[in-house]
């Protein structure tokens, strides 16, 4: 006979390394806090309901409380041989307070345990992530008041662009993360249902009291179909998925900080703090924590794919594939939470070279749109304007002379329209400055939205 606690129709005992290859308790150990909270809801609603009796509730809870204290104190040992965090968790209660320990899985399943603690475990860490983020976002918003005029090159395929500030710059990184917060929080709704009483898949006889452990819990809404209680991982996925856009634009940012902090740019400096040297060239300070975010983005991509992968086919209800679910999410929620502190690290002590930003858009041609605008207030059709700014762009390459160094005489040549007004058009601040449409990057739109968002961060409190 199988000395498991599910072993009584087995005969044979597995060997140890198939009991190995299908244990989970390596990993779903971290689940332990969630499993004896759960546990000692369960345990107390079937004491209330009269299921089990008010002594043997009583005695149980006591049991799982004293687990609790063992478990902060570290002295907690799981073995291998009882496959997963609840099986180990009933035998240690079972050692502690005998066999009425065995009543504490009435009108329950592992299936619907599982569920349940997998739903704490994300619901307990998402504020985390929520909070990491708020801090992230409070950084980026100093430093776009700190930058709100600071010029530099606005790009697009990685050329000059348009001439933009660093805070119009920084604040749509504040947006993608405002959108990444409210996914995250969108994914709390769906982490905050109650698994627990839909049993093996169909439900049970007991008279359970469900919306009592939704209380006990602090749950806000229970699952109103067994099957779906013990299949669903959606609100994984939905961590998984929300992860993996969080970490791109993490990702995204910290290329342009590896790059703006090459010799190239020198457009910033990151500190000490977030750098790292080589061990053969004395000169090197590298910017090895914004790499390794972005080489963490493509774990958390991975996560994101083994964990559709595994779903993508099983039938309805709960499959022994399942338990592949976890790994990634604990990976990924460490990784996220660790990726986002370090950024907002590296942002505090970053070291902006306000006058190579500067520098960079005064030879770049990045003024040619203005030039063009201003062409098309002067009644010029704005194609043709275009192609008259092309040809002067032409001529300010090959004779290495940017449009506000061209004489007038030379400006008219090519359009006769072009008054002396033209240089003040020119200029990098007024190309940024007259761009007051709602979203621009003019410095008071950039001061406005700062308030803005400031206010935003402030309602979260």
């Amino acid at each position: 006979m199988s000395d498991k606690l599910w072993g009584g129709r087995f005969t044979a005992k597995a060997s140890e390394w198939v009991d190995e290859f299908g244990a989970s308790i390596h990993f779903d150990q971290k689940m332990a806090a969630e499993d004896l909270e759960g546990s000692i809801a369960h345990a107390k609603m079937l004491g209330k309901q009269a299921i089990i009796s008010s002594d043997e509730s009583a005695q149980i809870v006591a049991g799982l409380e004293s687990l609790q204290q063992e478990l902060t104190a570290g002295n907690l040992t799981f073995d291998v041989k009882n496959e997963d965090i609840h099986m180990n968790m009933e035998a240690l209660l079972t050692e502690k307070i005998g066999a009425v320990a065995g009543k504490l899985h009435t009108a329950r399943s592992r299936n619907d345990q599982v569920a349940t603690d997998f739903h704490l475990w994300v619901k307990h860490r998402l504020p985390h992530v929520m909070s990491a983020l708020t801090d992230l976002q409070s950084e980026l918003l100093s430093l776009a008041d700190k930058h709100a005029g600071t010029i530099m090159s606005g790009y697009t395929h990685l050329q000059h662009a348009q001439p933009i500030t660093y805070g119009h710059y920084l604040l749509a990184y504040f947006n993608m993360f405002q959108r990444d917060y409210e996914r995250f929080e969108f994914n709390q709704k769906h982490t905050d249902i109650l698994p627990l009483g839909a049993a093996a898949l169909a439900g049970t006889t007991f008279p359970i009291d469900r919306e009592f452990v939704a209380d006990e819990l602090g749950f806000s809404d229970i699952y109103h179909n067994s099957l779906d209680a013990v299949s669903d991982r959606d609100f994984a996925l939905e961590f998984l998925g929300n992860a993996s856009i969080l970490m791109m634009h993490l990702s995204r940012m910290a290329e342009e900080l590896i790059l703006w902090s090459s010799y190239e740019f020198n457009y910033i400096e990151l500190s000490d703090d977030f750098s790292t040297g080589s061990s053969i060239m004395p000169q090197k300070k590298n910017a090895d924590f914004a790499e390794l975010v972005r080489g963490k983005t493509g774990r958390t991509y991975g996560s994101l794919l083994a964990l559709l992968t595994t779903m993508k086919s099983l039938p309805l209800a709960y499959n022994k594939d399942m338990q592949e679910d976890k790994e990634q999410v604990f990976d990924v929620m460490d990784t996220v939470i660790a990726s986002v502190k370090i950024f907002t690290g590296m942002l505090n002590g970053l070291t902006v070279h306000e006058g190579q930003m500067l520098a960079a858009t005064q030879d770049d041609f990045s003024n040619a749109t203005e030039l063009a605008d201003y062409l098309a207030t002067k009644g010029v059709p704005f194609r043709k304007a275009h192609a008259i700014v092309g040809q002067l762009v032409l001529k300010g390459i090959q004779t290495h002379t940017p449009l506000q160094k061209m004489t007038l005489t030379d400006l008219q040549a090519a359009a006769p329209q072009i008054e002396a007004d033209i240089y003040q058009i020119l200029a990098s601040e007024t190309a940024v400055n007259r761009r007051t449409s709602l979203g621009g990057t003019a410095v008071t739109n950039v001061k406005k939205e700062v308030t803005r968002n400031y206010k935003i961060l402030e309602e979260r409190q």
